[in-house]
């Protein structure tokens, strides 16, 4: 079981995090724990209810959604100090709009995303900070998945020009 102390040291590890003033650092540690998965483990599918918000301490983690007529597409794949179910602490989406699945043994912080709400709630600028760096993994992730996309579609349209 990791200890309060050990958890904020690995939260002090995570880039967006070590911008925050350091009283939330155990602010953050009440709402969070640290996992270890094994590769190949599926952290979150596409559709499910939206209740954690990871960020990866160590290995590689795959974004997949999926597409009709191809099945699940990989549209990304996250490294240490990412972020993944940013959409779990959106006041709109009520489901993962991706499912994670690892692809390496990974460690990563885990926080309970209806904590970490009420966390913006009780202090806006802290809230501010860390939604700009959630619309910024947003956006990141709309861009490659149109690109993905764009290069799966472009290739089934020549697929079927040739047959």
């Amino acid at each position: 079981m990791t200890t309060e102390q050990e958890l904020i040291s690995a939260l002090e590890t995570i880039p967006w995090i070590q911008e925050l003033d350091p009283a939330y650092f155990e602010k953050l540690a009440s709402i969070s724990s640290v996992i270890e998965v094994n590769a190949g483990e599926k952290l979150f599918s596409q559709g499910d209810k939206q209740d954690y918000l990871y960020v990866i301490l160590k290995g590689r983690v795959a974004i997949e959604i999926a597409v009709p007529g191809k099945g699940r597409v990989r549209i990304y794949t996250a490294e240490p100090s990412e972020m993944l179910g940013w959409s779990s602490v959106t006041p709109v989406v009520h489901q993962r709009t991706a499912g994670a699945m690892t692809v390496l043994p990974c460690v990563l912080v885990r926080m309970k995303a209806s904590k970490l709400q009420q966390l913006f709630d009780q202090n806006h600028s802290f809230g501010y900070v860390v939604m700009q760096r959630i619309a910024n993994v947003a956006a990141n992730r709309l861009l490659v998945t149109r690109l993905q996309l764009l290069d799966i579609f472009s290739h089934s349209s020549k697929e079927e020009s040739n047959a």
